[in-house]
C-alpha cells in the first residue's frame, strides 16, 4: 500500500502528515536533552556531596577506624557512579540528541525538496489546464461568429432585396468565420488531448514518484525514532556492569567495618604506657589518743589494737597535692642556688632508699614511680603546642611518633644517598670523558648532598637518642622498683644527636680559657634530691667540647676535647653549663669550653610528670 496510489489527491494533507512526523521527532530530540541535563546537574550534585564529605586533612590526621574508611570507599564509589551518569549524559547528548538534530535537518531538507516537487507538477498540470480552456473557450467563441455569419448570409440570400454585393460579402464573411472556427476546433482538439495527456503522467507517474519519497522519507523518520529509542536504553545499559560494581564495592565497604579492630585503634592512639595508681595507705591519727578509766572500756596496751605505719606508706598533706592524679613535677627545684650545696645531684647513680632517716621522701619517690602521669593529657587537652622531641605525648604514643619519624627520614637519607651514588658515577663519566662535561661542575651538587646527608643522619641520631630515652623509661616503669631513683642510661647502640665526630688529627692544640670557680657550680638541694623524679631533663640541646675538662670537683662532669654531650640545662650567668654524657652521666661543665647548638622548640618543653 503506497501513498501515490491510494492517496494521489491528498497532497496536502501529507504535508502536514510529514511536518508532524519533523515536529514530534524534534520533541523527542527536545525530551532528551532534558534527559541529558538532569544527568549532568546529577552527577555534578553527586560529585559535590563527595568533594563536601571528603575529608580535607593529611593522610597523617586521617582516622584509621574502619568505620570511617568504609565511608570514604562509599565517597569514592559514589564519585564513580558520577562518573558512569556523566558517561550516559555523554553518550545520551552525542549518539541520541546530536544524532536526532542533525537528521531533522536531513528530513526538513528532503522534505522541502519533494514537496517543491510536487508543486512543480501541480503548477504544470494547472497550466496545461489553462491552455486548454484558452483553446476551448476559443472554438467555442469562433463556433458562435461563425453561426452568426451563417445566419446573416442565410437572410440576405433569401431576401429579394439584396443586391448582390451584400450577397456575396456575407458569404465571404461566412467563410472566414467558418474557417477560424476549424482552426479553433482543431487547436482545441490538439490541447485536449495535450492536457489529458500530461494529466495522466501527473497522476500516474509524478504525483505516485512524489508521494512515495514522502512515504519512504517518513518511514526511514520513523525507523530512526526506534534507533533512537533502543540507543536510549543501551547507554543506560552500559553502564549498569559498572554501575553494579561501584554498589557492590559499597556493600563490601560496608561488610570491612569491624569493631573490634576500631576498638583495638583506639587503644593503640590513646594508650599512654602509664600504670594504673596503686591504693593509697591507711592514715591512723588515733594511735596517740591514750583511753581513760572513766569511760568505762577495758584499756589496751598503747601498742595493741593499733596500726603500725609503714614508713613505706607514710604520707603528708604536702606530699598528697603534689602525688595528685593532674599536679605537677616542681621542676622549679633545678634552678641555681645562692650558694653551692655540699652535694650535686647526679640522676644516673641509683641510691638507697632512705627508710630511717626519711620515710615520707621515699614513699613519695615510690608511689610517683607508680602512679601515672597525666599531665600530658591535660597539656593535649587544652592544645599544648607539638614538641621537636614529642615530649608532650605519653610514653608511648611518643615512641610511636618517633619511630615513625625516624623511618620518614630514614628514607630521605636513602633517597640523598642514591643521589650521592648517581652524581659520582656521573663525575666518573665526565672525568673519563671530558667531552661530555665538567666533572667541577657536579662538585656543588655532591657537597649540597653530603650536607643534606649528615643533616639527615643527625636529625636520625637525635631522634634515636629520644626513642631510646623513651623505650628506657618504658621499661623502667615496667620493672616497678622500690627504689626512689631509677638510672635511665641510654642504650649503648644510640649514637648522640649530631653523631660523634671529631676533628682531624692535625688540628692545632688550643689553650683552654679561664675557668670559672667550681665552687659555684650548680647543687640542687637536699628536699630537691629526695623528690626528684626518675625521669632525666629533657635535651634542649647539644654541645661539642673545644678543650679538655678534667671534671674533679664536686659535681662536674669529665669531658674530653671534641667530645659530644646533650645539654639538659642552659648557663643561668655563673658560667656553667649542665651536660649530660651519652652513657647517661650528667654534671656540669665551663660553658666557655663548648660549642652549643640549642635545639628548636627547646624552650617551654612539656615533661612527664
Amino acid at each position: 500500500m503506497t501513498w501515490g496510489t491510494e492517496l494521489w489527491d491528498q497532497f496536502e494533507n501529507l504535508d502536514k502528515h510529514t511536518q508532524w512526523g519533523i515536529d514530534f521527532l524534534e520533541r523527542y530530540a527536545k525530551f532528551v536533552k532534558e534527559r541529558v541535563e538532569i544527568e549532568q546537574t546529577y552527577a555534578k550534585q553527586l560529585r559535590n556531596l563527595v568533594k563536601k564529605y571528603c575529608p580535607k586533612r593529611s593522610k597523617d590526621d586521617e582516622p584509621r577506624f574502619t568505620s570511617c574508611l568504609s565511608f570514604y570507599s562509599i565517597l569514592n564509589e559514589l564519585n564513580d557512579y558520577a562518573g558512569q551518569r556523566e558517561v550516559v549524559a555523554e553518550e545520551m547528548g552525542h549518539k541520541v540528541y546530536g544524532e536526532l538534530m542533525r537528521y531533522s535537518q536531513d528530513l526538513k531538507s528532503e522534505r522541502k525538496h519533494h514537496l517543491q516537487e510536487g508543486r512543480k507538477a501541480q503548477q504544470y498540470l494547472d497550466q496545461c489546464w489553462k491552455q486548454m480552456d484558452n483553446s476551448k473557450k476559443k472554438f467555442e467563441r469562433e463556433c458562435k461568429e461563425a453561426e452568426k455569419s451563417q445566419i446573416s448570409y442565410d437572410r440576405l440570400d433569401n431576401d429579394i432585396n439584396a443586391t448582390k454585393s451584400e450577397v456575396e460579402k456575407a458569404k465571404s464573411q461566412l467563410y472566414l468565420r467558418t474557417h477560424s472556427a476549424d482552426e479553433s476546433k482543431n487547436e482545441y482538439a490538439a490541447q485536449l488531448q495535450n492536457f489529458n495527456g500530461e494529466q495522466w503522467k501527473h497522476f500516474n507517474v509524478a504525483i505516485p514518484q512524489i508521494f512515495k519519497n514522502l512515504q519512504d522519507m517518513d518511514e526511514r523518520r520513523t525507523v530512526k525514532l526506534g534507533e533512537t529509542y533502543r540507543s536510549f536504553a543501551e547507554v543506560e545499559r552500559r553502564v549498569l556492569p559498572i554501575i553494579s560494581k561501584c554498589l557492590e564495592g559499597m556493600v563490601t565497604a560496608a561488610k570491612a567495618v569491624d569493631e573490634r579492630k576500631d576498638s583495638a585503634i583506639v587503644v593503640e592512639s590513646f594508650k599512654s604506657g602509664f600504670e594504673p595508681p596503686g591504693d593509697f595507705p591507711f592514715e591512723d591519727y588515733s594511735q596517740n589518743l591514750s583511753r581513760t578509766g572513766s569511760d568505762n572500756t577495758i584499756s589496751t596496751p598503747k601498742n595493741e589494737g593499733v596500726v603500725k605505719q609503714d614508713p613505706k606508706h607514710s604520707i603528708s598533706k604536702a606530699a598528697k597535692n603534689k602525688l595528685w592524679l593532674f599536679g605537677k613535677k616542681p621542676k622549679g627545684s633545678l634552678s641555681p642556688p645562692s650558694s653551692p650545696p655540699s652535694k650535686p645531684h647526679l640522676p644516673d647513680h641509683a641510691q638507697t632508699p632512705k627508710f630511717s632517716s626519711d620515710p615520707i621522701a621515699f614513699c613519695l619517690s615510690e608511689m610517683r614511680t607508680a602512679k601515672p602521669r597525666m599531665a600530658s593529657f591535660r597539656g593535649l587537652k587544652r592544645g599544648a603546642p607539638s614538641l621537636e622531641d614529642f615530649s608532650h605525648l605519653p610514653p608511648e604514643q611518643r615512641r610511636k611518633r618517633l619511630q615513625a619519624r625516624i623511618d620518614e627520614l630514614s628514607k630521605e637519607l636513602q633517597k640523598e644517598v642514591d643521589q650521592r651514588d648517581a652524581l659520582n658515577k656521573m663525575k666518573d663519566v665526565y672525568e673519563k670523558n671530558p667531552q661530555m662535561g665538567d666533572p667541577q661542575s657536579l662538585q656543588p651538587k655532591i657537597s649540597e648532598t653530603m650536607c643534606n646527608m649528615e643533616k639527615l643522619r643527625s636529625e636520625i641520631h637525635k631522634n634515636e637518642s629520644w626513642l631510646s630515652e623513651v623505650e628506657g623509661k618504658v621499661s623502667s616503669r615496667g620493672d616497678r622498683r622500690p627504689s626512689a631513683d631509677v638510672n635511665h642510661h641510654a642504650p649503648h647502640g644510640r649514637e648522640s644527636p649530631e653523631g660523634s665526630y671529631t676533628d682531624a688529627p692535625s688540628q692545632e692544640h688550643r689553650s683552654p680559657p679561664h675557668q670559672p670557680d667550681p665552687r659555684q657550680v650548680h647543687q640542687p638541694d637536699e628536699f630537691d634530691d629526695e623528690f626528684d623524679d626518675d625521669d632525666p631533663l629533657p635535651v634542649i640541646g647539644h654541645c661539642k667540647a673545644l678543650y679538655s675538662f678534667d671534671g674533679q670537683n664536686e659535681g662536674t662532669l669529665l669531658m674530653k676535647e671534641d667530645e659530644v654531650l646533650y645539654v639538659i640545662e642552659e648557663d643561668k650567668g655563673d658560667g656553667w653549663t649542665r651536660a649530660r654524657k651519652q652513657g647517661g652521666e650528667e654534671g656540669y661543665v665551663p660553658t666557655s669550653y663548648l660549642d652549643i647548638t640549642m635545639e628548636k622548640n627547646s624552650k617551654g618543653a612539656v615533661t612527664y610528670i
